[in-house]
């Protein structure tokens, strides 16, 4: 017993000698003073050290005194805009359509989430925004700035009217006595190009927030089917659409609607973001607002580019006036003509019964014309067609083409897409070879569409009856695809085989 506890005693010896040499080689004298002092092996000895920070800045304000206010004046500009600038939230459900595996279309229904910005512009609480941010949804709700009303508070909002080819839409919102902080329009046609300029919205649903570059361009063009945008470079990120894009008085000098990013799967601020001009925008929102729908000039011509007539509407201000197939249109209201979406976006743009004059080449002569411009009877104003007197049933025709869309995900519609996505093609159909899985499909014929119902209603009834034109956009490049019409029931009929 004796000799086993002193084996015990000389076993803890040699390991506290083993661990005292290690300590004391790894920590010299000092470990002496650590283990007199009683700290830990792993802690250092600390002394503090004397520090002086310095009291005044590198310069004075009035060394800067330029500076200073230029960033006074950025704040109040902020101040002054943001309380009117609010978050859009949208729900709602839409119909899907599927291609079965023997090629027939079936429905479902599929719940759909979205966010935008929008900007109040009335003192009753009207708001604008983008219609690609509200397009088929069923609910729609409107998040104040601090500072307007209640800080951060969130109403139901009714849609109040849209303008599909502007891609506007005008809200109202159901307040409970909520004082709105309305801003002003500016004049769109007094933008220049270098102008500085605030994008202000609610990039990836963070709120409030505020971007600062300049104009870069006044007239670009997403589409053949969209009027003339802004080009700015202040940062427009997801969530930004809809939000106000304003001047150094604060007045909206735009709406923000899309960015140019190359990969629609991968999106990302390019430095190039677009605006819809106000004057265009205040144009629709009293239409709207006034007669409950936009209001557009109608001329009746299809034209190829280069301004030459292959198509003039019966009984339309065009024909009216005397023109005709082959004419070329120099002018249109003294402003000379440089392709087909200048003319449709100036005509759209008149004022509905106004005289307008024309200058036209005809057979190696230059005549004057005048036009009356009517109301638009469609939003495809300016490409009327030859009706054939038959048209197939809904269902039909669009089983005949064979195309199967989806709506863009919230991501798409955040980044300013807008539009349909084509998922599935069937191989006997017409669109078969033409159009390809992942297309996104802007517009039919002339008239822009923002969601799945309204793009198989434009493609049916244009389809059934004509030759039918797709714009899209396949791996960064803006296409047109032309799709052939249906045969007529008696022609089917005719060549049907006899018994």
């Amino acid at each position: 017993m004796q000799q086993g506890i002193r084996r015990l005693v000389a076993l803890a010896t040699v390991f506290a000698v083993a661990f005292a040499a290690v300590y004391f080689i790894r920590n010299g004298t000092a470990g002496f003073s650590r283990l007199w002092n009683g700290s830990g092996g792993n802690e250092q000895d600390f002394r503090p050290e004397n520090f002086t920070l310095p009291n005044k800045p590198p310069l004075e304000l009035g060394d800067v005194e330029l500076l200073a206010r230029l960033d006074a004046e950025y704040a109040r500009l902020t101040e002054a805009v943001v309380p009117s600038v609010v978050s859009i939230d949208t729900a709602g459900v839409r119909r899907e359509r599927r291609i079965d595996g023997i090629g027939r279309q079936r429905l479902r229904m599929v719940p759909t989430q979205g966010q935008g910005s929008g900007v109040i512009v009335t003192h009753e609480g009207h708001v604008v925004t983008n219609y690609h941010v509200v397009a088929g949804q069923q609910k729609i709700e409107v998040t104040l700035p601090e500072g307007n009303g209640k800080s951060g508070k969130t109403l139901p909002a009714t849609l109040i009217g849209e303008d599909r080819l502007l891609d506007i839409a005008v809200l109202k919102i159901e307040g409970d006595g909520t004082k709105f902080q309305p801003l002003k329009f500016g004049d769109s046609t007094q933008v220049r190009r270098g102008q500085l300029v605030f994008a202000i919205g609610n990039p990836f649903g963070l709120g409030e927030t505020i971007t600062q570059g300049i104009i870069s361009a006044v007239e670009r063009s997403l589409s053949d089917t969209q009027r003339d945008l802004f080009q700015t470079d202040a940062a427009i990120n997801p969530g930004n659409s809809g939000g106000p894009l304003v001047n150094l008085q604060g007045e909206i000098i735009g709406i923000n609607s899309a960015i140019y990013t190359p990969d629609r799967n991968n999106p990302g601020f390019q430095g190039v973001g677009f605006s819809i001009p106000s004057n265009d925008v205040k144009d629709t929102l009293f239409s709207i607002l006034q007669r409950g729908r936009p209001i557009r000039g109608y001329l009746g011509v299809r034209m190829f580019e280069g301004g030459v007539v292959v198509g003039v509407g019966a009984g339309s201000p065009a024909e009216l006036a005397g023109l005709q197939v082959n004419d070329v249109i120099l002018s249109y209201d003294g402003q000379e003509i440089r392709d087909t979406t200048q003319l449709i976006n100036l005509v759209q743009r008149t004022k509905v019964g106004r005289k307008v004059p024309l200058r036209v080449w005809r057979a190696g002569q230059e005549l004057a014309m005048e036009a009356t411009i009517t109301e638009s009877r469609a939003e495809a104003a300016e490409v009327p067609q030859t009706l054939q007197p038959k048209v197939r049933d809904m269902e039909e025709t669009l089983e005949a083409i064979g195309l199967q869309v989806a709506e863009l995900s919230a991501v798409d519609r955040q980044n300013g897409f807008s539009g349909v996505l084509a998922v599935e093609i069937s191989p006997g159909g017409l669109a078969a070879n033409r159009i390809l899985p992942g297309d996104l499909i802007v517009g039919v014929n002339e008239s822009r569409v923002s969601n799945v119902t309204e793009f198989y209603q434009y493609l049916a009834a244009s389809a059934a009856v004509q030759t039918t034109s797709l714009y899209l956009l396949r791996q960064g490049r803006e296409l047109k695809v032309d799709l052939p019409g249906l045969p007529r029931k008696e022609e089917e009929a005719a060549e049907a085989p006899k018994d």
